[in-house]
């Protein structure tokens, strides 16, 4: 199955809803959940579906990405036709960075050509979801299809960010159409949408290559931009996300963290009693980079003498509550919350330090940042504005570049 399977992971791209995350690096590489980032998630599935020839298409601010993929996942054996490997711009053909997702695809063609692979499986590395790609592969091979696109029911009218999926009787693809939120597609009430999951049997994407014109074809999504001006020529079939088959759990999760706010929510709800998503299935772990720090623990403040507390939440290793209170949050590695601090449902990436009497609610804090002893951010919207970027729902996101000091970032 591996070696029968090229994958390409596309990462190219700032990503779009986050841009307050994604200054310093690309969406794929925004941490997610107390100690992943969200590539983790799209790599984890190819790692236990058996699929290990993995390239993983970079350009915007990858840095960090790269870092990851080095730190985290030199895992495979290249002795054994195993491979993750970053591919920025080669610029063999001229001087031109990546226009598009499918002028990255094109620009590589060459890593295709190469490959004994029979497949190509296209991935976007920015959405978080578990799934069995040997699954999919398997039906593309059962129902003898050129293309198969994963798509999974949303409730109507949909979320208006992905392509609308058309099927007819037999699960073929008969229309893909562009993002519309205010219509259903079905008197049962829900719709179908694509989730940036394409197989293309080898053959047929080198043909799609061919017809790519660069600077002439539409290049912003690969379901309407390439696959539905082919659904006549070619066989086009529907996976249908969260099916029985396959070892991973039919969860049906998916989220594409399409803004800060819905970032906020899906790291909010890993805090639920019953999650949404399971990262304890212990058959499907999500793999990803530690740094040897020591365990996470709670001490008495040097001042006040109060018990360091959390409740509800989620800290990673290295982190130290001296003295501070953390209630329904989630803390990456090294965080430290000084005596007196208090942090309320607030996600803190790593390093951040938290002052002594600080007080954060409804916060995202950048890496690295340093919160002033005594700030209090998230309770007056109108000096938050002044300082910082918030969103619709008034979620604060504090980044070091406006109003809160930074520390040297490592990663």
């Amino acid at each position: 199955m591996s070696s029968d399977t090229l994958i390409l992971i596309l990462a190219q791209d700032r990503g779009l809803g986050l841009d307050a995350l994604t200054r310093r690096r690309t969406k794929a590489a925004v941490p997610f959940g107390g100690k992943y980032r969200i590539i983790d998630f799209t790599l984890a599935n190819c790692l236990h579906s058996g699929l290990r020839q993995v390239l993983v298409l970079t350009q915007y601010k990858s840095h960090s990405l790269q870092k990851h993929l080095r730190d985290g996942w030199s895992i495979f054996n290249p002795e054994l036709g195993e491979f993750i490997t970053p591919v920025p711009p080669q610029m063999r053909e001229g001087q031109d960075w990546y226009s598009g997702p499918f002028d990255a695809i094109r620009q590589n063609r060459y890593l295709i050509e190469r490959n004994r692979a029979s497949q190509v499986l296209i991935l976007q590395g920015d959405a978080i979801y578990r799934m069995d790609y040997a699954e999919l592969a398997r039906a593309h091979r059962e129902t003898g299809a050129a293309i198969t696109v994963a798509v999974r029911a949303v409730p109507a009218p949909g979320t208006g960010r992905q392509a609308r999926v058309v099927l007819d009787a037999d699960e073929r693809i008969c229309e893909l159409l562009p993002p519309e939120p205010g219509s259903a597609d079905s008197a049962e009430g829900e719709r179908l949408e694509t989730m940036g999951v394409y197989l293309f049997d080898k053959s047929r994407l080198l043909d799609a290559l061919d017809r790519y014109e660069r600077g002439v074809s539409p290049d912003t999504d690969p379901a309407l931009d390439v696959i539905a001006p082919r659904l006549a020529a070619h066989q086009v079939r529907a996976y249908r996300f969260g099916q029985t088959r396959g070892r991973v759990t039919p969860d049906r999760y998916w989220c594409d963290l399409a803004s800060v706010d819905a970032y906020y929510q899906a790291n909010m709800a890993l805090l639920r009693a019953e999650p949404p998503l399971d990262l304890y299935q212990p058959d499907w772990t999500i793999h990803t980079y530690q740094g040897q720090y020591p365990p996470a623990r709670t001490v008495p403040g040097p001042q006040t003498g109060n018990e360091g507390v959390f409740v509800n939440s989620m800290l990673a290793a290295g982190t130290v509550i001296s003295g501070g209170g953390v209630n329904h949050s989630i803390l990456f590695p090294q965080v430290r919350v000084e005596d007196g601090a208090i942090v309320e449902a607030s996600i803190l990436f790593h390093g951040v330090r938290v002052g002594a009497g600080a007080h954060l609610r409804n916060c995202i804090v950048e890496k690295d940042v340093r919160i002033a002893p005594g700030d209090r951010i998230g309770f007056d919207a109108r000096r938050d504005r002044e300082r910082f970027d918030v969103s619709p729902d008034g979620i604060v996101v504090v980044t070091g570049e406006n109003g809160a000091s930074r520390g040297l970032a490592s990663r």
